[in-house]
């Protein structure tokens, strides 16, 4: 019973929706929004100031507000074409030219190679009033400048031999050198190796060969040389310092002896030291003849 009449009514509605559209569609009207909106907005504010707008009219005699506005159509025309003028664009100006940042009125230091922590002759002399002194003068006060330090080590070198040294060194950075002990047979070998950390400096390292062979790069060495050549062209000489580390098993002494033969061998002039240049190329190529008898052998000739 209740299936029959939901179907009546679905038929029903279905017949009757055509004409309800019809209806809607027949009534509906289209206005203008914009107009209503400014209409209704001129007609609010002459609702709201009606009052004042009458007396304005019977101070300047005119019997309605139709007549106000035609005694004042002028003036506001006038105020209208006023607020409307567009004004004319002025290009800003442009932004001012970036300053750069002042300086310090110090001159700028003059860039160096020298790497930090590198102690070039002017840390121990003054290089201006040292270069103008005698050369006799100059080594006694570089002797003097090192006589107080029990573990310092100090020489003058001429131009010509540190040359020779230089020269030799570049071709063959390593090295080993004995070193004889008192009351034994043998010799106890070190290992040197030179550097040139700066155009006017060169180092040599001392360390024990047997602590070379267990830490490699990381071994400490226990004698330190470093040869200045500030002084080689003014004054035709190198001035040559050096610090023996305490505790490390050599002494001063032993540290001269090991100064000495490396002198002896990388510094013999042309047709002396045959022996021993022969040694310094087989121990840098590696050569399987190398004995270090025969170098125990030309480090005693030394003496």
């Amino acid at each position: 019973m209740f299936a029959r009449r939901l179907c009546a009514f679905e038929n029903i509605s279905q017949q009757c929706t055509p004409a309800l559209r019809y209806s809607q569609r027949r009534w509906a009207q289209v206005h203008d929004v914009r107009f209503l909106v400014t209409h209704q907005r001129a007609e609010s504010i002459t609702d709201r100031y009606r009052d004042k707008l009458k007396q304005k009219a019977a101070q300047e005699g005119a019997q309605s507000l139709d007549e106000l506005k035609t005694i004042y159509k002028d003036r506001i025309q006038k105020q209208r074409e006023k607020a409307t003028t567009k004004t004319p664009f002025t290009q800003p100006p442009p932004p001012p030219a970036p300053t750069s940042i002042p300086t310090s009125s110090q001159p700028a230091l003059p860039k160096t190679s020298t790497p930090p922590g590198l102690k070039t002759l002017s840390s121990y002399l003054d290089l201006p009033k040292t270069l103008v002194l005698p050369r006799k003068e100059i080594e006694y006060i570089w002797r003097l400048r090192h006589a107080h330090s029990p573990t310092s080590l100090c020489a003058i070198l001429e131009s010509d031999t540190y040359l020779r040294i230089q020269n030799t060194a570049r071709k063959h950075p390593h090295f080993i050198l004995p070193l004889p002990r008192e009351g034994s047979t043998g010799a106890e070998i070190h290992f040197l190796q030179w550097s040139f950390p700066a155009p006017d400096t060169a180092t040599v390292v001392f360390t024990h060969l047997a602590e070379y062979k267990l830490r490699g790069e990381f071994s400490q060495p226990h004698t330190t040389i470093t040869m200045h050549l500030e002084l080689m062209e003014e004054k035709g000489v190198v001035l040559m310092q050096g610090q023996v580390v305490d505790g490390r098993g050599v002494n001063v002494d032993e540290a001269r002896w090991l100064v000495l033969c490396l002198q002896k061998f990388y510094g013999g002039e042309e047709g002396e030291g045959e022996e021993r240049r022969r040694l310094l190329e087989r121990f840098s190529k590696g050569d399987e003849t190398f004995r270090v008898e025969e170098l125990v052998d030309e480090a005693e000739k030394i003496v």
